[in-house]
């Protein structure tokens, strides 16, 4: 007897459970996936999914955060 039918075939994704969508890349800050992307992961070949998660790395610098508050203002006076 097998425990084949227990396992499930997972689908694979970035995704690390920090779900913020940052509101001016429009990406989510967890695993940069644009919402497009999330909304058709499940629906996406592996191989697309794959050539995704490839180009992820290259979107953190997106979500650099400006400097706000005093620092931002007071810095270039």
């Amino acid at each position: 007897m097998t425990d084949d039918v227990w396992k499930r075939q997972e689908v694979e994704s970035p995704c690390i459970r920090v779900c913020v969508v940052h509101p001016e890349a429009r990406i989510c800050v967890g695993c940069h996936r644009s919402v497009e992307e999330i909304a058709g992961w499940s629906r996406m070949t592996p191989e697309d999914r794959r050539r995704i998660m490839a180009e992820l790395p290259g979107r953190a610098p997106l979500l650099r955060q400006r400097r706000g508050g005093r620092a931002a203002r007071t810095r270039g006076a």
